[in-house]
C-alpha cells in the first residue's frame, strides 16, 4: 500500500489565500435574494408561472402587492428586501413564455410548431424533457430554441427591469441569470451576479451550460466578458447538497487533481456559496457530522437523476488510472463518503484545509450566504407566509403533490436570506461587501449577526455599545483571516446576535471550528458559547434544550423562552498555534412552526401526514474567519 496515498485518501475522506480586508469603515446590514425565477425561466413557467415576470419579482421584493400566478390571490411579503438578484436560467431563457404568447420568432420555427402541437395534446412535459435532455447534454442544443437574436432580446428585457427598479440607497437589483450546469444529473448550478448595468451587460449575451457544462470554461468566460464589458461578475455555487460531490471535487473537469491555479481562479470568481435554500441546508449531514445534534436540519433527500446514465468516478479515470489495484480499491471504497465531503459547506471547508496543506493554495475558502431559489417570482422565505418552489405547489392542497417525481411541495423548506455588511446600499457596495466575504445566511429569519476575530479582544467587550467598532479596530471580521499568533496565543472572536424584530428568541450561539491534526487529517468541533435564560454547559459541554412553546393546534408560540440578544467573547481553548484552522458561528433560534403545520392545521389534517415535523429551529451561519500560522 502507497502510505502516502492511504494519508490522502484518509485527509479527503474525513474532511489560504488572504481574503479582501474589510475596511474600518461603518457597515449596515441589508437583507436580499441572490436567486430568484421568474417566468422566464422555462421550468418555472411549465409549472404554472404564467405571469409573474421580472417587474413581479422586483415589486414584490420591494413590498408592494402583487397576484400570485397560481392561484391568484393577492399576495405581499411581510418584510421588504433591500437587494435582489432575478437569476432566471440562462439556457432558453424566455423562449417558453414567447412559444405560449405566440412570439413568430420562435411560434413560426419548424420546433416551435410541433410544441405548439404538443401543448393542445397537453403534452407539456415531453416538451419539458427534451429542454432538460439538451440541459444535460444527451442531445445537441436546438437552434430553433437556442438563438443568439432571441437570447439578446430576452437579456435585454430582464437588464430593462433591473435598472428601472434599481434605486440606489434605496433599493438594489442586480443583474443575474444562472448557469445550468447538470452532468449527469449532479448539480453544479451557479448563479452569475454582474456588477454593472444595462450598459455593459449589453456587450455580451449570457453564458450558459449549453455552451459549457465545465465550471472553469466559466470561468474564462468571466475573465474575458469583465475586461470587454468593464464590469465585475461573481459566480456563487449553489445547493450543493445535490451535487454529487462535485461542487467542491478533489478533481478538476478533466478528471486532474485541484492544482494552486485551479485554486486561485475559483476563489477569484466564486467567494461565497449559497449554502442554504428551499431545496434544503447544505451545512453538513448527520453522517458527516454524527457529534454535531444539530445537524440533521432541513435534510433534502432527493437527487436528479438522468435515466440510463451513469454518474462519473469523483476521482476521475485519469487520477485512477496511475493506481495500483489496491489503491484504486481503496478510494472506490470510500467513494460515498468523498461524495457527502463535497456536497456540504462544512466538509468543504475542511476538504480546503488539507488542500491547501497539499498543494499550497484553498479552492474552498468560501463565504456563505443563503437565497430562496423561488420560481414563483417571490422571494418568500417566511414559514407563515411561503408560496412554494415551485407556483404549483403554492397551496396547501398541492404541496402534497410532486413538485417533481417523487418529490412532494411539503418536502421544500421556507429559506434562506443572503445578509450583507456594507457600506451603502448599492450595487457597488453590496457587490464588493460579498467579494470580501462579509456576509452571512439564515434561513429565513432576519437575525442580525456580528463576529470579528482578534487576537486582542477582552471579555469587557461583550458589552460594548458600538460592538463594530470595537470589532474592526481591533480584529477582522467574518470573512476575514487571523494568522501568525503572537506567542501562540488563542483567538478571541467577539460575536453578538440579535433575534429578528418580528420573530422568535434565540436559543444559543455555537463556534464550529474545523482544524487539521498532527497526522494532517481534518476534525470538527461545535462549541455552545452563549446560551440564553442563564443555562451553562456541563462537563462534555452540552446544554440542556431550551424547551418549545409552541401550540401544534393553533401555530401560535410565545418569546417566554430564549433572549432577544445575546453576545459573547469567546477564546479557543484547544487552539494550537501551528495547526490551520476556520471558526464560524452558528445562531439557533428557539423552536418555532415549519411552514408545513400552518398547512396541516388549515386542512385540518395531523402534521405527520405531511411527513415533516411541526416545528424547527431556524437560523444563522456566519462566514468563517480562518487562522493561518
Amino acid at each position: 500500500m502507497n502510505k502516502n496515498l492511504a494519508s490522502i485518501a484518509a485527509a479527503i475522506v474525513a474532511g489560504g489565500f488572504v481574503g479582501l480586508t474589510a475596511q474600518a469603515q461603518e457597515t449596515k446590514l441589508y437583507w436580499g435574494d441572490t436567486h430568484l425565477h421568474s417566468s422566464y425561466s422555462p421550468d418555472a413557467y411549465l409549472m404554472q408561472n404564467r405571469s409573474a415576470d421580472p417587474d413581479t419579482a422586483y415589486r414584490y421584493a420591494k413590498g408592494y402587492p402583487v397576484i400570485h400566478p397560481y392561484h391568484r390571490a393577492r399576495i405581499q411579503i411581510g418584510t421588504p428586501l433591500d437587494f435582489l438578484v432575478l437569476s432566471d436560467h440562462g439556457e432558453f431563457m424566455g423562449v417558453i413564455p414567447m412559444l405560449f404568447q405566440g412570439d413568430p420568432r420562435v411560434a413560426t420555427s419548424e420546433t416551435g410548431k410541433r410544441y405548439l402541437e404538443w401543448i393542445e395534446q397537453g403534452r407539456e412535459i415531453e416538451m419539458f424533457g427534451e429542454l432538460i435532455a439538451q440541459v444535460n447534454k444527451i442531445v445537441p442544443p436546438n437552434p430553433d430554441l437556442n438563438n443568439p437574436e432571441i437570447n439578446a432580446s430576452v437579456w435585454g428585457d430582464i437588464m430593462t427591469a433591473a435598472d428601472r427598479h434599481n434605486e440606489p440607497g434605496k433599493f438594489t437589483a442586480f443583474m443575474g441569470w444562472e448557469w445550468s450546469s447538470t452532468p449527469q444529473g449532479q448539480n453544479l448550478h451557479r448563479v452569475l451576479v454582474m456588477k454593472g448595468d444595462k450598459s455593459n451587460g449589453s456587450n455580451f449575451i449570457p453564458y450558459t451550460s449549453l455552451d459549457s457544462d465545465k465550471p472553469e470554461d466559466l470561468w474564462a468566460w468571466l475573465e474575458q466578458t469583465s475586461v470587454t464589458a468593464g464590469t465585475d461578475f461573481l459566480a456563487i455555487p449553489h445547493n450543493s447538497n445535490i451535487s454529487g460531490g462535485l461542487m467542491f471535487p478533489l478533481v478538476d473537469s478533466n478528471g486532474n487533481g485541484v492544482s494552486s491555479d485551479y485554486a486561485k481562479l475559483r476563489m477569484r470568481w466564486e467567494p461565497v456559496v449559497e449554502m442554504t435554500q428551499i431545496k434544503g441546508d447544505s451545512e453538513t449531514h448527520p453522517r458527516l457530522s454524527p457529534n454535531d445534534e444539530f445537524a440533521d436540519y432541513e435534510t433534502y433527500e432527493h437527487l436528479i437523476a438522468v435515466e440510463g446514465v451513469e454518474a462519473p468516478s469523483m476521482f476521475g479515470e485519469g487520477f485512477l488510472g496511475t493506481l495500483s489495484e489496491e489503491d484504486r480499491a481503496l478510494l472506490e471504497s470510500q467513494e460515498q463518503r468523498v461524495i457527502e465531503n463535497g456536497d456540504y459547506a462544512r466538509t468543504a471547508l475542511m476538504r480546503g484545509l488539507v488542500l491547501e496543506d497539499r498543494v499550497g493554495a484553498n479552492p474552498y475558502k468560501f463565504g456563505m450566504i443563503g437565497s430562496t431559489d423561488s420560481h414563483t417570482a417571490m422571494a418568500s422565505a417566511e414559514e407563515d407566509n411561503f408560496h412554494g418552489k415551485m407556483a404549483i405547489d403554492s397551496t396547501p392542497e398541492t404541496k402534497a403533490l410532486d413538485v417533481i417525481p417523487g418529490t412532494p411541495g411539503f418536502d421544500m423548506g421556507a429559506a434562506g436570506l443572503a445578509a450583507v455588511w456594507a457600506t451603502e446600499n448599492t450595487r457597488e457596495g453590496i457587490f464588493e461587501a460579498m467579494q470580501r466575504k462579509e456576509v452571512y445566511a439564515t434561513t429565513g429569519p432576519r437575525i442580525e449577526l456580528r463576529f470579528f476575530g482578534s487576537f486582542e479582544f477582552r471579555n469587557r467587550d461583550a458589552n460594548a455599545r458600538d460592538i463594530a467598532s470595537v470589532g474592526y479596530s481591533k480584529g477582522v471580521p467574518m470573512g476575514g483571516d487571523l494568522t501568525a499568533a503572537p506567542n501562540s496565543r488563542a483567538p478571541s472572536f467577539l460575536i453578538r446576535a440579535v433575534r429578528d424584530p418580528v420573530g422568535a428568541n434565540l436559543d444559543r450561539i455555537q463556534v464550529v471550528k474545523g482544524w487539521l491534526n498532527d497526522e494532517g487529517l481534518p476534525e470538527e468541533h461545535v462549541y455552545n458559547v452563549a446560551m440564553s435564560d442563564g443555562r451553562t454547559a456541563d462537563a462534555d459541554g452540552k446544554v440542556a434544550p431550551v424547551g418549545n412553546t409552541v401550540d401544534i393546534s393553533t401555530g401560535n408560540y410565545s418569546n417566554s423562552i430564549g433572549d432577544p440578544e445575546l453576545a459573547v467573547v469567546w477564546s479557543d481553548p484547544d487552539f494550537d498555534a501551528e495547526k490551520r484552522a476556520f471558526y464560524y458561528v452558528r445562531v439557533l433560534q428557539i423552536p418555532t412552526p415549519r411552514h408545513t403545520l400552518y398547512d396541516a392545521i388549515a386542512l385540518g389534517i395531523p402534521v405527520e401526514e405531511t411527513g415533516h415535523p411541526a416545528t424547527i429551529q431556524e437560523r444563522a451561519y456566519s462566514s468563517p474567519i480562518w487562522y493561518t500560522p
